[in-house]
């Protein structure tokens, strides 16, 4: 495994995490919604789908690509928090 390959998984795995932690703020945005259940359901769904996808598409390349994307969302989180505290009205 190349190390590149490496780096490759662990920043797909970020990006893939900031995507997801955001995704998550707008869906429990929407399940407030009195109308929002449906697209909550859905934006779950889908959320969750494209996380599995990617976490598939890394294993693919073997086991430590699947460990530095795991990585790269696991980092993401503590980020996604800090600039979601920053966006939240005061």
């Amino acid at each position: 495994m190349s190390p590149l390959t490496l780096l490759a998984a662990l920043a797909a795995g970020f990006a893939g995490g900031l995507a997801h932690f955001a995704l998550l703020a707008r869906n429990a945005a929407l399940y407030l919604r009195p109308r929002g259940l449906w697209l909550a359901i859905g934006l779950q769904s889908a959320r969750l789908a494209l996380t599995a996808a990617l976490l598939i598409g890394a294993a693919r390349f073997g086991a430590m690509a699947l460990l530095a994307a795991a990585l790269g969302l696991f980092l993401a989180r503590p980020v996604a928090l800090r600039l979601a505290t920053r966006r939240a009205p005061q």
